[in-house]
């Protein structure tokens, strides 16, 4: 299931850049910035924000005048602190947001499903960090929306909320028991992006 939704998500990606080189009304684009990342969910107390980055690259192509498909692939660092603990959780993925942009004279607001694969993960305590990949699930489930500012060429800006179905933690088991905790990544994301080869 999670190498059919990798397969899934690349080929969507590649199909957007692809489909970028083809038709008109298409741009390609580097995007970079800041999140505020926590964790949310039942068993999530005690968690604050954290704050990380995002980037990588996108293709904006235009399906009407008004609407656009925005197809990403984005490294992003999640996570939360735990304060009391002197605890940070960081947590890295490997971002394929699916955005559609609705568009008017470069203000856009945007949404689509996302999902995000698990790169790396640690627990930082102090000076040591401890590699805690496998306490945490492989998939990442969820949705975006925002708005920005964007052009077919040159620079723009955005804000973007990603909230996720899935819960971070794999679940345990105890005996015959199955716990799984109620805790999901949630994340603004601010960036700047830059469009070019616009036609």
């Amino acid at each position: 299931m999670k190498k059919l939704l990798f397969s899934f998500s690349l080929l969507a990606v590649a199909a957007g850049f692809s489909t970028a080189q083809a038709q008109r009304n298409v741009s390609l684009g580097l995007k970079g910035g800041a999140s505020l990342s926590n964790f949310v969910g039942k068993q999530a107390d005690g968690y604050s924000n954290l704050v990380g980055f995002h980037g990588g690259l996108f293709a904006n192509i235009g399906l009407t005048r008004m609407v656009a498909f925005q197809p990403e692939l984005l490294y992003s660092r999640k996570g939360a602190k735990v304060p009391a603990l002197d605890l940070i959780k960081r947590v890295d993925y490997l971002d394929v947001p699916l955005a559609f942009h609705v568009n008017a004279d470069g203000l856009f607001f945007e949404a689509g499903p996302q999902v995000g694969f698990l790169i790396s993960a640690k627990d930082k305590i102090g000076n040591r960090a401890l590699d805690s990949k496998n306490n945490y699930s492989s998939v990442d489930l969820g949705y975006l929306f925002g708005l920005g500012y964007q052009r077919k060429t040159g620079p723009g800006i955005g804000l973007r909320y990603n909230g996720v179905f899935t819960n971070v933690g794999k679940s345990t088991k105890l005996g015959n028991v199955t716990i799984q905790d109620n805790v999901r990544n949630s994340v603004f994301q601010l960036y700047l992006t830059y469009s070019f080869q616009g036609r």
